[in-house]
């Protein structure tokens, strides 16, 4: 009779345990990122789909994830935490246009809307060059939603 009490629980333990283990590594990888800024935005904010990139897309940490040098962070694995875009690229908005003419890529990055843009466009026009395709967005409202009139 006691063997039986401790083998159920021990199944129960070892079913919590495996249940805790599983909802946390699903935990680990957001499915959606909205993309927020400190800031006032001009569009709506981006819904990135996170997990449908790493899943589905195949997209390594590191080919969004770079250090402070912007080598890639290829060591992530998922639930490690990750820094927020604008801890590094902490200038609002874009620059661009006429103020952007003559700043080096590194002055430009130093703004949030540059790095993201340069960061997610670049993929997606390098994506569909190389599949020769246009399935990969590339214009402002397919991933900025309409803002919602207050």
């Amino acid at each position: 009779m006691k063997n039986r009490n401790l083998l159920l629980m021990l199944l129960v333990v070892g079913c919590a345990v495996a249940f805790i283990a599983a909802t946390s590594m699903a935990a680990g990888m957001p499915d959606v990122v909205k993309v927020y800024s400190p800031y006032k935005l001009k569009k709506g904010v981006v819904q990135f789909t996170h997990k449908k990139h790493v899943e589905e897309h195949k997209v390594a940490c590191g080919e969004c994830h770079h250090d402070d040098q912007g080598k890639p962070r290829n060591d992530l694995k998922e639930g490690d935490t990750v820094k927020k875009c604008f801890d590094c690229h902490n200038k609002p908005g874009e620059l661009k246009g006429k103020k952007a003419k003559g700043k080096s890529k590194k002055e430009k990055l130093a703004y949030h809307a540059n790095a993201l843009h340069k960061n997610c466009i670049g993929c997606h026009k390098a994506y569909n060059k190389k599949n020769k395709t246009k399935a990969a967005p590339q214009k402002c409202s397919a991933c900025h939603p309409k803002k919602k009139k207050k």
